[in-house]
């Protein structure tokens, strides 16, 4: 029944992946660009027009855009708006890197950028999320950023006692010996030499390490959470976002609701909203798409996507909080598709009053049919058809 509705591609995905895609084909094409450079093996596809020295450049900082690509597709995949930004300038960029590679193994890199780039800019007003950092997060960044100065200014200001920093170049070097240093990387082509400075450097590293220890923690922790909670049917902000032409449930009615969710089963999109606590855990535990919440609550409707979704279903077992919910829907969006259940068949012309396009009544269905099974053909075959025996005639038959 609800299998074949979903008719349309979630398109805010696809571009996601396409941009995972473009990201991961400009790290390849630059590594590739890169082992290829000064063997003659890559004389370039423009006849010598892009100099060596351009192809070589281009391929390293290809890789590193890949690498900041892929980043940034995945604050994509949660819906932010600097992630989108930063997501087209680079996407843009994978592309120019491709031309100036000059490699015919960059082609199909700049292949995918020109027809990622088109959609993503038609699909911007997906990505509106604004960055909220918490407290944490804040504290982290600035745990980096003072870790670094710290080790920098520092280092700077001892450079007396450094062999290795000096000159012109001295503030770079130290930013550089507290990067290696803060990293337990250590190349040792600066080293201090006196204890003063030595006891300097083990600071660096105390709190160089700590402090990325911290950030690390911060960054992946989100991660690890939406990966246990996608794992135990919970379903996260970041799935929600992505969600489009999906269909609503909101809320839970022991009729109708559940035998509908064993035909969403099959692979459609859908999001159940259901303000009860002990039945949210329960379908959670059944691997159910559900957050808990008000289904007449209009700033969480318009945050499970109801501009976006392609039906609502509304067919709990209170025809009244049902007509309350079915309004609330219609005036957040006009054009979708609302389908009611009514368990007094009386409310089947308030529902579609508050703005129901279509209302069941299984009460009313089931009355029909013992009344017709009084008399009437194909009244059995009807009955066995409703009852989902999918190789008899269909409605229109009857």
């Amino acid at each position: 029944m609800v299998g074949g509705v979903r008719g349309k591609i979630v398109s805010a995905r696809i571009v996601i992946w396409m941009t995972i895609g473009v990201a991961l084909l400009s790290i390849a094409t630059g590594l590739v660009s890169t082992g290829l450079s000064g063997t003659g093996a890559n004389g370039g596809l423009y006849g010598g027009f892009v100099p060596e020295i351009v192809r070589t450049t281009a391929s390293y900082t290809g890789t590193i855009a890949g690498f900041l690509l892929l980043v940034a597709s995945f604050g994509l995949r949660r819906g932010f708006r600097i992630a989108w930004y930063a997501s087209t300038l680079l996407v843009f960029l994978a592309a120019m890197h491709g031309i100036l590679q000059s490699s015919p193994y960059s082609l199909f890199l700049v292949v995918g950028s020109l027809a990622t780039l088109p959609l993503l800019i038609r699909l911007r007003h997906r990505f509106e999320r604004p960055i909220e950092p918490t407290t944490t997060q804040i504290a982290a960044a600035a745990a980096v950023v003072g870790s670094q100065l710290y080790g920098t200014i520092g280092a700077y200001a001892l450079q007396g006692y450094f062999d290795g920093i000096d000159g012109s170049d001295a503030i770079f070097e130290a930013f550089y010996f507290t990067v290696v240093t803060a990293s337990t990387v250590g190349y040792g082509d600066i080293q201090p030499t006196r204890p003063f400075a030595q006891a300097f450097g083990m600071t660096v590293i105390v709190l160089g390490t700590g402090s990325f220890a911290v950030a690390l923690g911060v960054l992946f922790t989100p991660m690890v959470e939406n990966s246990f909670s996608s794992a135990l049917g919970r379903t996260t902000n970041a799935n929600i976002e992505l969600m489009e032409d999906h269909i609503l449930v909101l809320g839970y009615g022991q009729l109708l609701t559940e035998w509908i969710l064993d035909e969403l089963t099959s692979g459609d999109d859908y999001l159940l909203v259901i303000d009860d606590d002990s039945l949210v855990e329960e379908l959670r535990s059944k691997k159910r798409n559900v957050i808990h919440g008000d289904p007449t609550d209009e700033e969480l409707l318009e945050r499970v996507g109801i501009d976006r979704a392609q039906s609502v279903l509304v067919a709990t077992d209170d025809d009244a909080d049902d007509a309350l919910t079915v309004l609330t829907a219609r005036q957040l969006n006009s054009d979708v598709r609302i389908v009611a259940g009514a368990n007094d068949h009386e409310n089947v012309k308030k529902f579609r009053r508050a703005g129901a396009d279509i209302v069941v009544s299984p009460v009313f269905i089931g009355r029909m049919l013992v009344k017709a099974a009084l008399g009437g053909e194909h009244v059995e075959e009807l009955a066995e058809q409703l009852a989902g025996d999918r190789t008899n005639r269909t409605l229109d038959d009857f």
